[in-house]
């Protein structure tokens, strides 16, 4: 396997709903007498994939479908997807929870999961009892984890707490003694699902910078399944994306991202002109066309150049401190920017009752390439939101002449400005 610790070759999982598993002794018996002749399956139905919006009805449903892909040594991968796309499934085959009904997995290394908070802990023992079993089930025996054992205490912060039985314990204490446990012993491969959504900010940063560590200084693998984008996108190196059991992306995170991202967030449901026909319920504003363009183009943008917006409205009453903006919201959530029209003025605005028209402009090289919401928010000062939320543009920025395209793609941050830089020989 060179330097690839873990291969997955034609991975299925199937399940029967209504049973816990296999049916009958009489069923196993016929599976057996198959696999002896050398015979598929014969209760190997075709079934339906894993789709929650599907209304076919089956009793077999198939969980993952022909999974392939391989990790190496060091690597961190980040496995996204909606909840039931298969992320659980696969990684309890990965970590010998469940078998895959059909394909095999090929593993070099002790691996350490974390699949559940308080996974492998028994409620009855207390916090350091626990270490010690957590530690003997990943295949270490009593000095090893001995050595480790005042580290592991110290991340995990329960000290104070650490003689106690960990039935006593909130389901944030489980969560960082377990990932503590995980992450200190001697396992070649860490597999990490969502569990660090219960831990509060400091520790899911604390966490984060750990799996960094011990990917980067230790050569350890990590697969991390979680549903925070932004903790995917600093912590990854590639990503599989997922979907109703089938993996639709595999490589670079911020594209995986994207894949994941793009379907769910930014198809809009309806067309502009219905968000704004559905919208007109206020007694003093009404809006009436909003437009986000580059030279005639709507929707593809290129990085290097100017995005213009505009927005026509109607005050059917005099307004006092009528404030006129935009949110940019970027592909993981994020408000990159809010934009007012009155932002370099430093008195109220006074709006007669009227027709309008305000105009803004996104400057060039502000922008990475990515996919992008414009919200409208629109409101009376220190008083109440006329719209916000509601009016949502998606566009999408291209980098083609703006930066370097050998990096641009991999960048990190929110923006990607151009800025102008000397270097020269002294």
């Amino acid at each position: 396997m060179s330097n690839v610790v873990i291969r997955v070759e034609n991975i299925s999982k199937q399940y029967r709903l209504g049973l816990i598993g296999s049916g009958s002794l009489q069923d196993d018996f016929k599976r057996k007498i198959a696999a002896i002749r050398g015979k598929e399956d014969p209760f190997l139905k075709i079934g339906t994939t894993n789709d929650q919006n599907n209304i076919e009805k089956s009793e077999y449903i198939w969980s993952l479908k022909n999974i392939n892909f391989e990790v190496k040594q060091g690597e961190v991968l980040g496995i996204i997807g909606a909840n039931g796309a298969g992320k659980s499934t696969l990684l309890k085959i990965l970590s010998k929870v469940t078998a895959p009904t059909t394909g095999s997995v090929k593993i070099k290394g002790r691996i350490a999961s974390l699949l559940e908070v308080g996974t492998g802990f028994h409620p009855e023992l207390t916090g350091k009892e626990n270490v010690f079993l957590n530690g003997a089930i990943l295949g270490m025996n009593k000095l090893e984890i001995s050595k480790k054992f005042e580290e592991i205490v110290a991340f995990s912060g329960v000290e104070k707490y650490i003689n106690t039985p960990v039935k006593r314990y909130s389901s944030g204490m489980y969560v960082r003694l377990a990932f503590a446990v995980a992450a200190h012993l001697d396992s070649e491969i860490l597999i990490i699902d969502e569990v660090l959504a219960v831990g509060d900010l400091e520790f899911q940063k604390k966490c984060l910078g750990k799996m960094k560590n011990i990917s980067q200084e230790q050569g350890k693998t990590v697969l991390f399944v979680s549903h925070n984008m932004t903790a995917t996108e600093n912590l990854c190196d590639s990503v599989l994306t997922l979907k109703n059991g089938n993996i639709i992306y595999s490589g670079n995170t911020q594209k995986g991202i994207l894949e994941y991202l793009n379907p769910i967030n930014y198809k809009p449901t309806s067309t502009l002109q219905n968000q704004i026909k559905n919208l007109n319920t206020d007694s003093i504003f009404e809006l009436t066309d909003v437009k986000l363009c580059q030279n005639n183009i709507e929707d593809n943008f290129l990085s290097n150049k100017e995005i213009n917006f505009s927005m026509k409205y109607n005050l059917k009453n005099n307004i006092l401190g009528l404030r006129v903006g935009f949110d940019i919201i970027d592909s993981l959530g994020t408000c990159v920017f809010r934009s007012y029209h009155d932002d370099l003025s430093e008195s109220i605005n006074q709006f007669n009752a009227g027709s309008y028209v305000s105009q803004g402009t996104i400057p060039a090289n502000l922008l990475k390439n990515s996919s992008y919401v414009l919200s409208l928010s629109i409101g009376i000062h220190n008083l109440r939101w006329i719209i916000f939320d509601k009016i949502k543009i998606t566009f999408h920025v291209l980098n083609l002449q703006g930066i370097n395209k050998l990096y641009a793609d991999e960048r990190p941050g929110v923006i990607m400005p151009k800025i102008v830089w000397q270097t020269f020989s002294i």
